[in-house]
């Protein structure tokens, strides 16, 4: 599904377990609107989205393929850390320090829902690393 474009802010529906599934972008960005946006990611075994927090935004992931390690804290030095994996959902709040890492061994695919907007509309990142690299100009 790499050529998947940004449907938002148009009314749209869609199939999202299969659409994540299908995913091999890092991120790409499903529908963006005024006040939300979902984002499918596909996170590599060993690999990350690095540890970040978001003080205007809450944000809301469910797994569809894979396991992760999750932190979550008020800060970096008070993470806590699960285990989630298939059909569980992390829930992190404005303001709260996160990171998941694929501790699996096939690629972590992940649907994200930000309320705000967190990306650009129409967003595709193939790799983590491209994802770093335009984070570092925004």
């Amino acid at each position: 599904m790499t050529d998947i474009t940004d449907q938002g802010p148009a009314p749209f529906v869609a199939n999202i377990e299969q659409a994540t599934i299908d995913n091999d972008n890092y991120r790409t960005t499903l529908w963006t609107g005024k006040n939300l946006q979902v984002t499918l990611m596909a996170i590599q075994p060993g690999h990350d989205i690095g540890l970040e927090v978001h003080e205007t935004h809450d944000q809301f992931l469910r797994i569809e393929q894979g396991q992760a390690t999750v932190y979550l804290g008020e800060s970096k030095d008070s993470l806590k850390s699960w285990q989630a994996n298939n059909d569980d959902a992390v829930i992190v709040p404005a303001g709260a320090w996160h990171n998941l890492v694929n501790s699996g061994d096939v690629p972590l695919k992940v649907y994200s829902i930000y309320g705000p907007p967190q990306h650009p509309h129409g967003t595709i990142h193939a790799t983590k690393e491209e994802a770093d690299a335009a984070e570092a100009t925004e």
